[in-house]
């Protein structure tokens, strides 16, 4: 270990030095530049002062003179921009094994890529005569670094060499575009075919014939609104907003909905939620049936005893203290089965609680 932490001091004394350096020389070329201009400020106003105590036709050759002196000078751009250090972006990151992007940015080199192409239509940006833009792929590596870490703006800045306005857009220039290109794309609603091959798979996993899924609901913390602030305010003693998502068998969301205050029930949520209405209606849900022991059975998904029994959504018994073996039994089963969906919203907050509070309070 002692060789490591000797090479980690290592870089990052050589990272402090480099900085300080640029920044002496960055401040002795601005010094450099506010003198000369001062010089050349100072020589014009000495031939105004000259020309008063001149006849007109002196005056008229020292204004001409003057006219092309002002026209010859070289007009620097001025300084509007600091020089920012960014060696940890564009030395050492580079040369990340596919573990270190796991623990750093919350994926591997390949995804980032794959999602920096995917939102590269809304997020790009080009040079204009005044300044260099940040390219695509650091400003999508600001965002999942804030996203993942929480870190502050200004230590987010100071990572990548940026200022603290620059990682604040490309937080909110990220979730806006995540919203609109990749949430689509990937929280939709199953076809016929993948209804099919979402119910084999409980089945053979869990053993519940026509399932499609598990439902739960998360409360994510906000801070508090400005108005209507009790209806957030959650019996836990924190304002939330609710989550309320469905899995596949694997974990993977397949419809989401949120927005609603803390302080509502679950069923509630249900009831004002698009999946309710589409499964009440069954224009989404496919009417594909299976006759389990004379009974005709569809599609359902698994929820717990918060929710209302429905022909699509199936609860476990309410343990009055009266249950019989097979309803407890049922209820162990449910249990079972229905823990894919915890686990999918702890791995959700754990690797992303930055951008669900992002997220939902924007």
């Amino acid at each position: 270990m002692e060789p490591i932490e000797g090479m980690v001091f290592l870089i990052l004394g050589m990272w402090m030095f480099l900085t300080s350096r640029r920044r002496n020389v960055f401040k002795m070329r601005l010094m450099a530049a506010k003198q000369i201009t001062a010089k050349k400020n100072k020589r014009v106003w000495e031939l105004l002062q000259r020309s008063e105590d001149d006849d007109i036709t002196r005056f008229a050759r020292r204004r001409t003179r003057m006219y092309h002196i002002l026209q010859s000078r070289r007009h620097r751009p001025s300084v509007w921009t600091f020089n920012r250090a960014s060696e940890w972006w564009g030395v050492i990151v580079p040369g990340f094994t596919n573990t270190q992007w796991l623990e750093n940015f919350r994926m591997s080199e390949e995804t980032f890529i794959y999602l920096c192409n995917k939102l590269r239509p809304a997020m790009e940006r080009r040079d204009t005569n005044f300044c260099v833009c940040v390219p695509l792929k650091k400003r999508v590596a600001i965002a999942l670094w804030k996203l993942a870490t929480g870190s502050e703006y200004r230590s987010v800045g100071h990572l990548f060499g940026a200022s603290i306005s620059t990682v604040c857009r490309c937080v909110q220039e990220f979730c806006a575009a995540a919203e609109t290109l990749l949430i689509p794309e990937q929280i939709c609603f199953p076809d016929q075919e993948r209804f099919k091959e979402m119910a084999a798979y409980i089945e053979n996993r869990w053993g519940f014939p026509q399932c499609i899924g598990a439902i739960d609901g998360s409360h994510i913390p906000i801070i508090a609104p400005q108005d209507y602030h009790c209806d957030y305010f959650k019996r836990k003693g924190w304002h939330s907003i609710i989550l309320q998502g469905v899995v596949d068998g694997k974990g993977l969301f397949w419809n989401v909905f949120t927005g609603l205050p803390g302080s509502l029930h679950d069923a509630r949520v249900l009831r004002l939620s698009t999946l309710w209405e589409v499964a009440s209606r069954g224009n989404h849900i496919p009417a594909s049936t299976n006759n389990i022991a004379g009974v005709n059975v569809g599609y359902y998904v698994l929820g717990d005893s918060a929710y209302p029994l429905q022909n699509w959504l199936l609860k476990p018994f309410i343990d009055t203290g009266w249950l019989t073996a097979e309803q407890r039994f049922y209820n162990m089963k449910i249990s079972r089965a229905r823990v894919v969906v915890e686990n999918a919203f702890g791995r959700l907050k754990g690797r992303w609680r930055e951008a669900l509070m992002r997220y939902l309070n924007s």
